[in-house]
């Protein structure tokens, strides 16, 4: 007898039979074979296939039990779905086998290759997943190719190899970074006027390469920044300085908060006054201590936290003690580590809150805010330039912060107060030594 090869086998009829006696496997086999003889024509008779291959070995397996048997048949084809289903229902016709009654019973046919389908289909995403990780993928290699031009994009100049962008002799302005790294991602987002100043070790040849151009200064939002900057102010003539965010660094800024940044770029003058030591912040003192007595009318100068409005020469008014700085302390507080902003109105001697929105969203909703309708914003922790912005241009007539930006412009009658400070001011007047006369 021929025997089907494994790898041609397409389906398994798998049947269960009962029998009224002892029984063997040449008796089951046997009966499987004589009583199906001519039933199905020539064509699919059984010891016919068999020779063919196209039918493969039956597997029996009996058991006997009190005197009854019973068992399981196997019987692998590669015939198609139809014939195999005949010669399965051929199978339930078998009445005996050997001297004792018998019953077959057909459990299933079974695909082998719906099996194989499945392992082919895991095996084939285990590989997939293997070649993910070695293979990158068209998008990967676009980006590695695009990183490796803009690195390549990156020019050196002169003896001590300044790092630049290759616009950098053509442009009519250049922005001076801090060193290669904030060149590369400058040069990344299609900044390409950029040169690296090296740190603070300013080189001499920067000089003629500025000269007859417009510099903006762009820093990391840190002291090494301020340091840079004292430096260059020696070396080279500059027109404007923007700042990262604080504590942020040029090179890991994405493109929308670099173009963001050099928006809210200030003048030298502005940037020098910012960063003298009168004009940074210092422990708070007392104003009548340091006058050594009573500070009459309550009239408070705090140069120093920049929170007095500016004349238009450019110097600070006093700021007056009023009832409102209490309410919006007891605000900053309510907000403190919300991320928010409350936005106020004032009725008569009061100011209610009209509402509050995240901190990322005010930009939007100051946006569609009448003019007019809001007198005051207390923000949870630090504003931006833009926000400050904002809030000029609704008419907002005080923005009470946790810190300031480090360069502030702002229109004159508006205040910008840091709400440790406004708590300051608040203690001082209700001092018994500070107090204002009744």
């Amino acid at each position: 007898m021929a025997k089907i090869g494994i790898e041609a086998t397409k389906y398994v009829i798998k049947a269960k039979l009962i029998a009224t006696g002892i029984v063997e496997k040449p008796d089951v086999i046997g009966a499987v074979f004589g009583q199906t003889e001519g039933l199905l024509g020539e064509e699919l008779d059984l010891r016919e296939l068999q020779k063919s291959g196209r039918i493969g070995r039956i597997e029996v397996t009996v058991e006997t039990k009190e005197g009854k048997s019973e068992g399981l048949i196997d019987i692998p084809t590669s015939l198609n779905k139809e014939d195999t289903a005949l010669i399965a229902a051929s199978l339930e016709t078998i009445e005996r086998i050997g001297p004792c009654n018998a019953k077959i019973e057909i459990i299933s046919v079974d695909d082998v290759r719906s099996t194989k389908r499945d392992y082919v289909i895991g095996r084939a995403k285990a590989l997939l997943g293997e070649l993910n990780k070695i293979t990158p993928e068209s998008q990967e290699m676009t980006e590695m190719v695009k990183e490796q031009s803009r690195i390549g994009e990156v020019v050196e100049i002169g003896p001590d190899k300044i790092p630049a962008g290759p616009d950098i002799e053509k442009a009519e302005e250049v922005i001076l970074v801090e060193g290669r790294a904030d060149v590369i991602n400058l040069v990344k987002h299609g900044i390409k006027n950029a040169i690296g100043v090296g740190g603070t070790s300013v080189p001499l040849a920067l000089k003629p390469l500025c000269a007859n151009k417009k510099v903006t200064v762009f820093l990391d939002g840190d002291r090494g920044g301020d340091l840079i900057l004292k430096k260059l102010l020696h070396v080279v003539d500059i027109d404007f300085v923007a700042r990262a965010p604080l504590g942020r660094e040029v090179e890991e800024l994405a493109g929308k908060e670099i173009i963001k940044a050099l928006r809210l770029k200030v003048s030298k003058e502005d940037a020098i006054r910012s960063s003298e030591p009168e004009n940074q912040p210092q422990p708070i003192e007392s104003s009548f201590h340091r006058r050594g007595g009573r500070d009459r009318g309550r009239s408070f100068s705090r140069n120093s936290y920049h929170d007095a409005p500016m004349r238009e020469d450019g110097r600070t008014t006093t700021l007056q003690y009023r009832e409102e700085f209490e309410q919006f302390t007891k605000i900053a507080d309510g907000l403190m580590g919300s991320g928010q902003i409350a936005i106020l109105k004032q009725d008569g001697a009061d100011y209610k809150e009209i509402g509050r929105v995240p901190k990322s969203d005010a930009a939007d909703v100051l946006k569609n805010l009448p003019e007019g309708k809001a007198r005051a914003l207390v923000v949870d922790g630090d504003a931006d330039q833009g926000l400050i912005n904002d809030a000029a241009a609704k008419g907002i007539t005080y923005v009470v912060v946790g810190r300031k930006p480090r360069y502030l412009r702002r229109k004159q009658g508006m205040y910008v107060l840091e709400a440790h400070y406004l708590k300051q001011v608040i203690q001082e007047n209700k001092s018994p030594s500070g107090g204002t006369e009744k």
